[in-house]
């Protein structure tokens, strides 16, 4: 099951509702380790923005399963997608999930106050 993203900022300057902050929270868990940083930089450099897990088992100095392990946790919060091609799987960022969490964590522009007499 893929996270969705919340619909509301933390940084909106309301309430974050508790459901948002649940789904928010596990998409920067899935981006809170250093190899799945690095796995998504890899991919988001390959030739053609996909890598299969034999891709990336090198680069990384990582087993086979423990990169197949962090592939699926970043399927899972919807950051990457996974594409099935005869006994192999590549591995593609979601470009609007990455958009979409830096949004969420934009502060919003400073609002201008009114000036009062």
């Amino acid at each position: 099951a893929k996270t969705a993203s919340p619909a509301i900022s933390p940084l909106a300057g309301e309430p974050i509702k508790r459901a948002d902050a649940e789904k928010l929270a596990g998409v920067l868990k899935a981006f809170a380790d250093p190899a799945r940083l690095r796995l998504l930089s890899l991919i988001q450099s390959a030739p053609n923005g996909e890598a299969s897990v034999s891709d990336l088992t090198a680069p990384l100095g990582l087993s086979q399963p423990t990169v197949s392990h962090h592939l699926r946790i970043l399927t899972e919060a919807g950051l990457l997608e996974r594409d099935k091609r005869g006994v192999w799987a590549y591995y593609r960022l979601v470009p609007t999930a990455i958009a979409a969490i830096a949004d969420l964590l934009t502060p919003p522009r400073k609002r201008p106050t009114k000036k009062t007499r």
